[in-house]
């Protein structure tokens, strides 16, 4: 395939930055608006209707810019969108799984549902910012080792065998056993009980963080780790750092949505790891084998959809025999 030019234009970061600092605005003034509450389903359809269809006009914007330049056209412009759309959609799956570390996360410390959401908002700051890190050092090194792309292939390859063989019953989630958390215990000052949404406090004339600060460097910690999948998967759809980018940064800010939408209905999807793991074998395989086999990315898109779909309606139907 023929890797057209990032489109990373001063112009399209502008607005892409814009874009994304208008809207955590309007989220942080509904959040202080709203108070403190639990979320509803209600609530997070709607967000998670705004965030897709912020993330649709972006493309539609994106497209339209490029194919009325005449450096790029109608070609390039339609490549880039689908591009654009692939990498969210793959971004989006994956990030499916932060939801079980995220309920798992919360289950463990006992955070009350009212306070789940201002957790969530400052770890997608928190996401939004390490991502961009790790996105900018991963397009440095393509450009300057490309062969790296077969190390992403393989570690990608890798994770999702690995994923397939797992069963949940050899997962560890027993957080009393991490060694980050247990460190942090050890060395950081923490009050034995919350208070409130608050990340610190003062007790006994002394300035100490609550065991929410521990919550929220817990989500910080296991979006790392997610990202260590998702960010290559992107690169296996395109090098351009700028789709990669907008396109993975768009799917994590609706991130905290999705976990208010599925949350209470996530112990269903009881098959979705495997389709996740298809997903992860896929793109490292398509990675491995681009210099001999060309898979086009519509084909891709195709293919993660419907391994997503199937895994997700098995495992709805599954569970609903199971409780009938």
């Amino acid at each position: 395939m023929v890797e057209h030019p990032s489109v990373g234009t001063p112009l399209f970061y502008g607005v892409f930055f814009i874009a994304v600092f208008i809207m955590i605005i309007i989220d942080m003034l509904s959040l202080k608006k709203t108070g403190v509450h639990k979320v509803s389903v209600k609530e997070a359809l709607v967000w998670s209707l705004i965030w897709i269809s912020v993330s649709c006009l972006f493309g539609g914007w994106l497209y339209f810019e490029l194919a009325g330049n005449p450096l790029y056209g109608h070609v390039v412009a339609k490549q880039k969108v689908l591009e654009f759309f692939t990498g969210y959609v793959l971004e989006k799956s994956l990030a499916v799984d932060n939801i079980f570390v995220f309920l798992m996360i919360f289950s463990y410390f006992k955070v009350q549902p009212k306070y789940q959401h201002r957790v969530l908002l400052y770890g997608v700051f928190g996401a939004i910012v390490l991502r961009m890190l790790m996105i900018f050092i991963g397009a440095v090194l393509v450009e300057k080792f490309e062969a790296i792309l077969y190390v992403f292939g393989a570690f990608l390859l890798y994770t999702g065998v690995k994923m397939i063989r797992e069963s949940d019953e050899d997962e560890d989630t027993d957080l009393s056993q991490n060694k980050m958390l247990n460190w942090i215990k050890r060395h950081v000052p923490v009050s034995r009980n919350f208070h409130g949404e608050k990340f610190f406090t003062v007790e006994n004339g002394k300035y100490i963080a609550t065991p929410m600060l521990l919550v929220l460097m817990m989500v910080e910690v296991s979006d790392i780790i997610f990202a260590v999948d998702s960010i290559p998967a992107v690169f296996a759809v395109t090098t351009d750092p700028f789709i990669v980018l907008t396109s993975n940064i768009f799917a994590i800010l609706g991130l905290r949505a999705m976990y208010f939408l599925l949350a209470d209905i996530a112990d269903r999807f009881i098959f979705l790891k495997f389709g996740l793991a298809f997903v992860l074998s896929f793109i490292g395989i398509k990675m491995l084998i681009t210099p001999w086999v060309h898979i086009p990315i519509a084909l891709s898109l195709v293919i993660v959809f419907g391994a997503l779909a199937v895994s997700i309606i098995v495992s709805l139907i599954y569970s609903r025999r199971q409780q009938s």
